[in-house]
């Protein structure tokens, strides 16, 4: 089944899940596409797409937002599958999950996952540093993967090969 990951990546740790996610249900079938440098991208090609952003001051960037507006028609026909990269745990991540994605589409999507995110300090300008220390109390690099939701998310977007030969 050919795969369509787009993402856009702020400090590289969605980009990390995309290739992650990519490696584990096939390089062969799946194409990665950072919404950043791509431009209009024909989806009908792909059966199966997958959608993925980073959470910065509570929200997803601005391209995941546009792109799923502009594609839900599309999107909706496809099997989707969703997923953020989100420092925090728990309530707030649930919530921001809610906030990056249209009712719509996550309702319609197979999967759809909180990833867990980093805090990169070395990747960070000045600005970012300060905001990140004051809001969040984080002084260094920290890593929050969640492996487990990257390994089910995979699991639930992977498809049995004799499923597929049908289509």
């Amino acid at each position: 089944m050919q795969t369509a990951i787009f993402y856009v990546s702020k400090h590289g740790t969605t980009e990390k899940t995309a290739l992650k996610i990519r490696h584990g249900i096939g390089v062969a079938n799946t194409q990665l596409f950072n919404l950043r440098n791509s431009s209009f991208i024909d989806l009908s090609p792909f059966k199966q797409i997958i959608i993925g952003g980073s959470i910065h001051a509570g929200m997803i960037q601005n391209c995941i937002k546009d792109f799923c507006i502009k594609n839900s028609a599309i999107l909706l026909e496809k099997r989707l599958g969703l997923f953020i990269s989100c420092f925090y745990e728990g309530e707030t991540a649930q919530s921001q999950l809610e906030k990056a994605y249209p009712e719509i589409l996550r309702k319609h999507a197979v999967s759809c996952k909180i990833m867990g995110g980093e805090m990169l300090m070395e990747s960070m300008n000045f600005f970012e540093k300060i905001i990140v220390k004051k809001v969040a109390g984080i002084k260094q690099s920290e890593s929050r993967i969640n492996q487990e939701n990257i390994e089910t998310f995979i699991n639930e977007m992977s498809i049995p090969k004799h499923r597929d030969q049908t289509k």
